[in-house]
């Protein structure tokens, strides 16, 4: 299980998904109460919702390694998550009159390239055993 590559981005994604619940994403000075504010997974429930939704899609796809069609769907449904997770930060990040991005929105970036690596290599395992099933 974890001595493919895959399966250790799909860990780094995992480990990323969850420490995105309490980092922060954006800092600032948050509009109804003008009082300094960091956005995190856990200050909405769509969130939050969504940020567990994705470490648990990750976390399963690890396990997942006999069956590789069922593992690409999930980090395709992964990818698709953090993607809508980061229209959810920069929709959020409207209710802010002024503040910057925290070094650690960058984790979502990491979190992206990880699981596009890891359908890379699960597409790249799954012909090598077309490949040696057509050869036998």
């Amino acid at each position: 299980m974890i001595q493919r590559i895959q399966s250790v981005w799909l860990l780094v994604a995992t480990v990323l998904a969850f420490l995105t619940l309490k980092v922060s994403f954006y800092s600032g000075t948050f509009l109804p109460d003008n009082q300094y504010h960091q956005l995190n997974g856990t200050d909405n429930i769509l969130l939050m919702i969504t940020t567990i939704a994705l470490g648990v899609v990750t976390l399963i796809a690890i396990f997942l390694y006999k069956t590789r069609v069922i593992q690409l769907r999930l980090c395709i449904i992964g990818i698709l998550l953090d993607l809508l997770l980061l229209f959810l930060y920069f929709r959020a990040i409207h209710n802010f009159t002024q503040g910057e991005y925290a070094i650690t929105a960058a984790a979502h970036l990491v979190l992206l390239l990880s699981l596009f690596f890891a359908a890379r290599g699960i597409s790249k395992d799954d012909k090598l055993i077309k490949d040696s099933d057509r050869l036998r």
